[in-house]
């Protein structure tokens, strides 16, 4: 069972990296929660596949270019938890940023699944 988890998380985040929206949402469950922590503080939490898509899509207007790399990855329980390095290219001006500049992070994103293995919450952390 966890190398298909393996596997969903795989395709996710391919799929995340060429902008593949209905890709991502594939091994989504209609429920799923997704949370954003940075500097140790929830600042997004999205509830439910519709309001995931419409941030989804929302997200690639800011990139022109962006890339996750698995680093490293652990399985604990019904979660798996994956080092990402992150590099992105603004497509547009983000806060003090400007469009053309890159963007690189070190995080983990924790993936929990249910038992038919749809992803139920994911959490990106950085």
């Amino acid at each position: 069972m966890k190398n298909i988890q393996n596997q969903i998380i795989e395709n996710y985040i391919n799929a995340y990296n060429s902008f593949d929206i209905e890709s991502m949402l594939s091994d989504l469950d209609n429920n799923i929660t997704f949370e954003n922590v940075s500097n140790g503080e929830t600042d997004l939490t999205l509830k439910g596949i519709e309001a995931f898509k419409k941030q989804a899509e929302q997200a690639t207007l800011f990139f022109s270019k962006r890339e996750q790399k698995i680093t490293g990855l652990e399985i604990e329980n019904s979660a798996v938890m994956v080092d990402i390095d992150y590099t992105a290219t603004l497509a547009q001006d983000l806060q003090a940023l400007k469009a053309g500049e890159s963007i690189k992070l070190n995080g983990k994103s924790i993936f929990h699944f249910n038992k038919e293995n749809k992803i139920i919450k994911i959490q990106d952390i950085s």
